[in-house]
């Protein structure tokens, strides 16, 4: 077949051929970005830059926070990110076995990520300005355009590259905060500090729109391209992908293993160092938190990739047992497949409850108790999915980006 007579594009992945490992992943990390997303819905109290999570508390607060920052915080987004690059590879391969040109293929990447970004808009303007989708969208966009077709050896040096340069600002960041310890009196850094406000705070919805599309704004490049550590999650995962390394993990047993020790390991590391500062245990003001931030995004992104071969080794075992997954294994199945309706479901449930122009609960809750809301929240979004599963139907949003993507 030649390439001008090549179909525009291959149909999207059937609900009944898709891979377990991602799926289940998704699944379950949703409840992480539940319970991570919620403390940025409190509002009213003084917060820290550790993942905005209130700066006092009752020791269950305190308990609700270091577990969260120590397995959480920090440690979905590059999961996710990571199982966005290997499903661009997926779609890519897809679409050359079936005849598609290479133009076409990239032509339809490129519309997929552009209506990724609208997604956040709107997601923002209505609800939450910490969206996601719209990060994802435009950084694959743009790594698309400079490393679909490069060879590994091109895509493992950025990748290095990238990693080394989280390393390179933990250590500054450490020292940045050690040297402002040193030579300023406790407390001299948040003299004349910029109070932002909050738009979860703003009582009125349209005000509210303004600020959320503003913070957006700024958040969507940051996160996509200055954090480094989703372009990193991305190149590692298109590597990966080529590889097949989620598709045949019996064959990749020993590197998903050594992924997941040393993944998880590194995360939660990283993550009780940050949690002893939250704690007090440094002896450290709250305005030298920034020292730690650093680290802590690094190990974010070790921790990502830690849970994504942590969750493909599960999968692996699940699909050897005659019953399958199981029905906790098939529920977090289904809410893996319809992750994109889940994740803004997510929202609904919690902006309109929590927010000062709704409901306003945000200003009741604390640490603890917007936890426990926030597993409540991934539940219903569970049930839901296991609902539309059993009715063979696709979540809505994906639905809505499938029919926006293909022509």
């Amino acid at each position: 077949m030649t390439a001008a007579a090549s179909p525009r594009s291959a149909s999207p992945t059937s609900l009944t051929t898709r891979l377990l490992a991602p799926d289940l992943a998704r699944g379950a990390m949703l409840l992480f970005i539940a319970v991570a997303n919620a403390p940025w819905y409190l509002w009213g109290v003084d917060k820290s830059v550790i993942a905005s999570h209130p700066a006092e508390g009752s020791p269950a607060d305190l308990v609700a926070q270091t577990i969260a920052i120590i397995a959480i915080d920090g440690r979905s987004y590059p999961m996710f990110a990571f199982l966005f690059g290997y499903g661009i590879v997926q779609l890519y391969r897809r679409q050359a076995e079936a005849g598609v040109s290479h133009a076409d293929a990239r032509r339809l990447l490129r519309r997929r990520h552009l209506w990724m970004i609208v997604f956040g808009f709107v997601h923002a303007l209505l609800l939450w300005y910490g969206d996601i989708v719209g990060a994802y969208g435009l950084a694959g966009l743009v790594i698309c355009w400079l490393f679909l077709d490069r060879r590994d050896a091109v895509l493992r040096t950025t990748a290095i590259v990238l990693v080394s340069l989280l390393g390179v600002f933990a250590v500054f960041s450490a020292v940045g905060g050690a040297l402002t310890a040193l030579f300023l009196p406790s407390g001299a850094s948040d003299a004349g500090a910029l109070v932002i406000p909050n738009p979860n705070g703003e009582p009125s919805y349209l005000l509210s729109m303004v600020l959320r599309l503003s913070f957006w704004a700024v958040l969507t490049p940051a996160t996509a391209f200055l954090g480094l550590v989703v372009p990193a999650a991305i190149l590692l995962a298109f590597l990966a992908a080529r590889h097949s390394v989620l598709e045949d993990p019996a064959a990749h047993r020993r590197l998903l293993q050594r992924t997941a020790i040393i993944g998880i390991t590194v995360g939660w590391g990283t993550g009780a160092i940050l949690a002893a500062q939250n704690l007090g245990l440094f002896g450290f003001t709250r305005d030298l938190d920034f020292a730690f931030v650093g680290l802590h995004t690094l190990g974010g992104l070790f921790g990502g990739l830690g849970y994504v071969a942590a969750f493909t080794l599960l999968a692996a075992r699940l699909s050897t047992r005659p019953a399958g997954p199981g029905a906790i294994g098939r529920a977090l199945q289904a809410t893996g497949k319809r992750s994109l309706t889940s994740y803004l479901a997510q929202s609904v449930l919690f902006a309109p409850v929590l927010c000062a122009w709704g409901l306003g609960l945000g200003d009741d809750l604390s640490s603890w108790s917007v936890a426990l809301y926030a597993v409540g929240v991934w539940l219903v979004t569970v049930v839901f999915a296991v609902i539309l599963e059993r009715a063979h139907t696709r979540g809505p949003a994906e639905w809505m980006l499938r029919k926006l993507t293909y022509p």
